[in-house]
This record gives C-alpha cells, structure tokens and sequence, in this order.
C-alpha cells in the first residue's frame, strides 16, 4: 500500500493543484465579467427575469416529444449511474428545450430522474461483491465524509443561481466539466494501459505454466476484476455483508436534519432573521459530521502507520493528512454547489475526485451513486413540498431511470467482467461529463444571444428581490 499512497501524494498532487489553479482563474474573469455587466442599467432586467420565471408544465402525451425524452433520459439514466455522476447536465436541457419546461422546473424533474436511477443502481449494487477482497462494495466511510459537505454545497448552489445569471453558470459550468472530463479521460487511458501491461502478463505465465507446470500467483492477477479465491457467496449474503447500519443511520440523520431545515426555510421569508438563521444552521451540521468523520479517519490512518501497517483504512489509497481532509471538504462543497446551480446530484465532482483519491472504478461508481441517492431525494422531497414539477411526468420519468440505473449497472458490469477493463466506468464518467458541458454550452450561448439581442441585464442580481 505504501506505492499508491506515494504516488497521489508526489505525483498527483502537482495535477490536481494546476486543475484547481485553472478553474480558479477561469472562475475569477467571468465573475469580474458579470460585476461589469452589473454596473449597466437594469430597466429591462425585472420584467424580463420575472416572465423567464413563469411556470410551464406541458402535458404527458404520447409524441415525438415524449419518445426522445424517453430515449435520451434512458441511456443518460443508464450510463449517469454507470459513471456516478447523475447525467443531469443532460436531462435540464433535454427537459427545457425538448420538451418544454420552464428551467425550475426542468432541474425539478432532473433531481427526480437523478434519485430513480441512483436508488435502483444502489439496490443493484448491494447484491455485488467487492472485486478485489471481503468489503462492502459502498464505502461507507467515504459516503460519510462526503455527504454533508455535499449537502451544504448543494444549499450554496441553489443561493447562487439566484444571483448569477444564467450565462455565468453557463461558462462556470463549462469550465468545470471540460476539466473534469479531461482528467476523467485521461485517468481511463493510464488505467487502460495498466490493464493491457497485467493481462499481458498473466497471459505469458499462463503460457509458461502449461509448459513448466507451474501455479500461477494470486499477486499477477488483474486487481481490478472478481477474484476467483473470493468465497462465493448467495445473494442475501452479498446483501447483508454490504449493509452497515451504523453508517445508514447516521447518513439518514443528516438528511433528515438538511430536510427539516429546508422546508423551515421555505416556509419563512426571504432574507429575515429567521430565514438566515435557519440558513446558517446549516454549517455546523454539515462540519459537524464531516469533522467526526475526518478525525477518525485521520486517527485510524495514524495509528496503523505507527504500528507499520499501510493497509488503508478506506477504499482511498491516500494518507489522511491535514491538507488531503481539507481538500476532500473543498471538493465536496464544489461538487454541492455545482449540483445546485445546474440541478444535478453532485457527481460530477465526486465521481472524479473518488478516481483521483485511488478509489477502483466499480466501487467509487456505487458510493458516489449511494451518496447522490441521498442528496437527490432530499432535494425531491423539498421541490414536492413546494409544487415544483407535475406529478405524472415525474412518476414517469422516475419510473424510466429506475429502468435505466438497474440495467446500465447491469450491462456494463458484465461487459467489464467480459473484457477485463474496468476502465470503462471510468470513460463512460468521462463521456458523460463531456456530453453535459456541450449541452449546456450550446444552450447556455443560445439564451445568451437571445439576452443579448433583446438588451437584457446580464448582471448580478438582487438575491432578495425574487
């Protein structure tokens, strides 16, 4: 264990500093950008970005419109879960432009596409095995410390899109999935080699074990893939040893503190005492829980290292340091926000960033889905409270991706076990980024030649008056 833990700390590092560096900057002209477009005169901007806010709900018929949405949210469904990211960087313009929706509610019905497939997809992976030793598929641990960051975050983006405009987010956006996207890639074809250099060799000892009669070692074999000395196990079995209830407990007791929170916040008014205090309870909850979770990891790394055992204490292959925990809170917070400004789940960064922190293929697809299950239904229970998208359209859509998730989990697990290549999750996650960024991209520089032709306001926006 002590190679991977060297390898993300001299040869990662220096990556992921230029990707954050490249984000960041990218990130600093355009909101300068937008503090310019804030200055110019604003006496379109209300009546505009008040008639952009009117509630369009077409009806569920059976059309060209419907077939495509079907077609498109299926394999988005199958392949988002596949890659732990969601696919809702598709399904808000699919939802906007195809079928109609206005873009509240297109993000609405997106949360809901998003937990259906995420909820199958985990009921599917709990009768999987981990590939490589005696673990739960879903890393709990990780799931833990990830999710209040996510949640927390996920509250900071639906703030901002408030006050951003919408070509903003669109560039944000854009910005952020073309990184991501291309490390994505990038990471698929270092493991695709590494995958080539191991069945090539097991392949030549195979051949030399035909000739001298000698026993292949378990050490040559493909880590990535099923281990055939693994004890077979029945599907309940595989079922009961992927379940930790301690871990579910405590997942389900912050999303059911976020959820509170947020109907209180709902129901007061903007911008009162109230609704700022409610808002900012928030933040111990969510530090609360990722600090408890931080700490004991960071104790367990510890202590195994002074003992001389570099078994990690998690599916990560990182030694839990200072800097690497509040790293991981960054990304999570990202992730969150990133989710709220496009109505998404929040895995567009986790899936990535599970990859960049040594998590194998098959299980950071099942923990970024796990915990993308709670952060999506939280925000589906909070939009149905607040009559945020038409019930038959999302049962519809739900019962669609429940369909989707289940067998996009299935297919590619047996083509991964078929050719060997777990590195396919990986370029499914890349291509589904990729595809999220130019939808956006190309609605997001349609509305904004539309606002720019009818003289819009392209500023920030007055976060109380909405």
């Amino acid at each position: 264990m002590v190679e991977p833990i060297a390898l993300w700390n001299h040869g990662n590092t220096p990556k992921v500093r230029g990707f954050l560096a490249y984000f960041l900057a990218a990130s600093s002209v355009a909101i300068a950008t937008a503090f310019f477009f804030s200055d110019q005169s604003q006496h379109h901007s209300l009546k505009n970005i008040l008639l952009s806010s009117r509630r369009v709900w077409p009806k569920l018929e059976l059309n060209w419109r419907s077939v495509v949405v079907t077609i498109v949210g299926f394999l988005g469904s199958a392949f988002g879960t596949v890659g732990g990211v969601g696919g809702g960087g598709i399904f808000v313009p699919m939802l906007n432009l195809v079928v109609g929706f206005d873009t509240k509610s297109a993000a609405a019905l997106s949360k809901c596409m998003i937990m259906g497939a995420s909820m199958s997809s985990v009921w599917y992976n709990l009768q999987v095995t981990h590939p490589t030793k005696e673990a739960p598929i879903l890393d709990y641990k990780l799931a833990l410390l990830f999710q209040p960051m996510l949640m927390l975050g996920i509250t900071i983006g639906v703030e901002l899109s408030v006050i951003f405009p919408f070509w903003l987010i669109t560039i944000l956006i854009i910005v952020l999935f073309i990184g991501t996207s291309s490390r994505s890639f990038f990471k698929g074809i270092q493991m695709w080699k590494q995958e080539t250099i191991l069945k090539r060799e097991i392949q030549e000892q195979e051949e030399q074990a035909k000739v001298s009669s000698v026993v292949i070692e378990a050490d040559c074999q493909e880590p990535l893939l099923s281990q055939p000395e693994l004890i077979q196990k029945t599907g309940l079995e595989t079922f009961r040893s992927n379940l930790r209830w301690k871990g579910i407990l405590i997942l389900m007791l912050v999303w059911s503190s976020f959820l509170v929170l947020q109907i209180l916040k709902n129901n007061s008014q903007v911008c009162s005492n109230f609704y700022w205090v409610v808002n900012f309870l928030q933040i111990p909850i969510a530090f609360g829980v990722f600090a408890w979770e931080a700490v004991t990891l960071w104790k367990e790394s510890r202590a195994r290292r002074m003992s001389g055992n570099w078994e990690c204490v998690c599916e990560a292959s990182i030694e839990w340091t200072g800097m690497q925990i509040v790293f991981c809170a960054f990304c999570g917070l990202l992730g969150g926000t990133v989710g709220g400004l496009l109505g998404s789940g929040g895995g567009f960064i986790l899936g990535p960033l599970l990859l960049e922190l040594g998590v194998i293929p098959q299980v950071a697809s099942a923990t970024a889905t796990f915990v993308m299950m709670f952060s999506s239904s939280l925000s589906v229970v909070e939009f149905y409270f607040l009559h945020r998208f038409p019930i038959p359209y999302a049962l519809y859509l739900i019962s669609v991706s429940v369909l989707a998730g289940f067998w996009g989990q299935y297919l590619v697990r047996k083509l991964v076990k078929f050719l060997g290549r777990a590195s396919i999750i990986v370029f499914i996650l890349s291509s589904v980024i990729f595809a999220s960024a130019a939808t956006m991209g190309f609605v997001g520089a349609a509305q904004s030649i539309t606002m720019i032709r009818n003289h819009e306001y392209m500023g920030f926006l007055d976060f109380c008056k909405r």
